[in-house]
């Protein structure tokens, strides 16, 4: 075969390796303490970024049970307008 490439090498180009990062621990299941609750917008605005968007597992490095409750919480704060629904919206 004339087409043969290297183990390593890909079509586009060599693989490239990502420098290990440390696996993100829930905040939650660490400080039991903590409580997620829905008429506290201080815990809340953590998982939300500025233009109002829940903050997706896999960065903030909640676990499945609590990202559930948060997001629940989030929603349950938008509806009474305790946090914004979008960008333009003025924080109390």
């Amino acid at each position: 075969m004339s087409d043969e490439r290297a183990p390593q090498q890909r079509p586009s180009g060599p693989r490239k390796k990502r420098p290990f990062q440390r696996r993100k621990v829930c905040r939650f299941c660490a400080d039991k303490a903590l409580n997620i609750d829905y008429k506290d917008p201080r815990v809340l605005r953590s998982f939300i970024t500025e233009r109002g968007k829940i903050i997706p597992r896999r960065i903030s490095g909640n676990c499945a049970a609590h990202q559930r409750e948060i997001t629940e919480a989030i929603k349950r704060a938008r509806n009474l307008a305790l946090l914004p629904v979008a960008a333009g919206h003025a924080m109390p």
